[in-house]
């Protein structure tokens, strides 16, 4: 072996680097700012090692630690002085560094014992790249799509707690759900609208009935029936005290307010990708249900297909696989999903296969047996196996860059 081992352990202030020799030896570590000037200092010394050294190939390695790394990958990759040499940089999952370091016992932890782990896993080279960085556009897609995904979450939990609060207001409305959707305009209005239930359901029928017609843009079929359903969820909620009531309506009139801000934004995303996806041609979008916003959330995880052998590699690398538990004659006939795996391919492989569902006859098909197989977490499990096969046609499609052909139904 003729290369050099740089492992670098990443914090927001300072970076440590542990340098090493082919044959495992120490031969040097240092402390230098995140910043470019200590990424400089970082390179000159790097390069004084190779020098003295006489090495001709370098590998370099930082565990994956939020964005603090993510400048300091950029800098190496790009830096001009390190180009004669034969440069890696690897990205590691922080859980395989710290199962590496389990192999060590009684080791300290300091940020120079963790630059010499990731070095010194660099060595054995039984490593896993955990993101793609030959190609920028999958980084700027990357960027939007997991930053959307955030958007998501977020938007889920505060619909949470509106719901908590809404049931606090109007507990039987929730319970019988008299609009299709909880979050639609015309909800919206009814409770902000409304100081409280007893007032909702002492409102004359026919005036409620026009306040629904105006709120919903006369789109309801039977509003008349909707204004008698909402009176009597009203009548059957609990009232309660004036001060508790005045609180409620200011927290779901904030509620309201951020959910409509997250919507927006959430759309925003949605335009930003899928102009940027433009700029990475693929066939995912073939599929239907398939939209701009899952294809790039898709792909922009995946990076270069070809960096996977095979479509179990891509569904283990999403978290899409199951654990063994096998020992002699025995072998567990259920065995749990496995915990690790990129949790932001898994989320759109799992909204692209439940889309898929509502528009393509065989993957209904597959996730009605799958529902129906078990008494338990059945949407849970049927998603997930639908999930996993979407994966090898995504595989299929990206590997052979070919269109999606839906079968034809028998």
């Amino acid at each position: 072996m003729n290369t050099l081992y740089v492992g670098i352990d990443v914090s927001s202030k300072t970076n440590v680097i542990y340098l090493m020799k082919p044959d495992g030896s120490k031969h040097s570590n240092f402390k230098v700012a995140n910043s470019l000037d200590g990424s400089k200092e970082l390179v000159k010394r790097v390069l004084s090692a190779l020098s003295s050294l006489s090495l001709t190939e370098i590998s370099i390695g930082l565990e994956a630690t939020s964005v603090y790394g993510d400048n300091l990958v950029y800098f190496l990759r790009e830096d001009g002085s390190l180009t004669p040499y034969n440069k890696q940089i690897h990205v590691l999952n922080p859980k395989q560094v710290k199962k590496f370091k389990d192999s060590y016992n009684d080791l300290p932890k300091n940020d120079y014992v963790d630059s010499f782990i990731i070095a010194d896993c660099l060595r054995f080279g039984r490593i896993n790249k955990e993101v793609y960085l030959d190609d920028y556009r999958y980084k700027a897609l990357q960027t939007l799509t997991r930053a959307r995904f955030f958007a998501v979450q977020n938007l889920t939990k505060e619909k949470q707690r509106f719901l908590n609060n809404l049931f606090m207001k109007y507990s039987s409305m929730t319970q019988e759900k008299v609009f299709s959707n909880t979050y639609s305009t015309t909800a919206f209005a009814v409770y902000e609208e409304f100081e409280s239930a007893e007032q909702l359901a002492d409102m004359d029928l026919q005036e409620l009935t026009e306040f629904i017609m105006i709120k919903g843009k006369k789109r309801f079929p039977d509003p008349d029936a909707v204004a008698q359903a909402i009176k009597k969820a009203a009548k059957g909620s609990y009232r309660l005290p004036k001060t508790i009531n005045d609180s409620i309506n200011q927290v779901l009139s904030i509620s309201i307010r951020s959910m409509r801000a997250m919507d927006a934004q959430i759309k925003e995303f949605d335009k930003a990708i899928a102009e940027q996806v433009k700029l990475i041609p693929n066939t995912l979008q073939s599929i239907p249900g398939i939209g701009p916003v899952y294809s790039a959330g898709i792909i922009a995880e995946i990076g270069d297909i070809n960096r996977f052998k095979n479509q179990a590699a891509l569904a283990k690398y999403a978290g899409l696989a199951w654990s063994q538990y096998q020992s002699g004659d025995f072998e567990a006939e259920h065995t749990h999903m496995i915990h690790s795996g990129n949790r932001f391919l898994k989320y759109y492989l799992c909204e692209g296969a439940w889309s898929l569902t509502c528009c393509d006859a065989e993957y209904k098909r597959f996730y009605d047996i799958k529902y129906k197989e078990v008494n338990r977490c059945q949407h849970k499990r049927a998603l997930a196996l639908t999930a996993r096969k979407f994966a090898r046609l995504v595989y299929s499609l990206l590997k052979n860059n070919r269109l999606y052909i839906s079968p034809i139904p028998k």
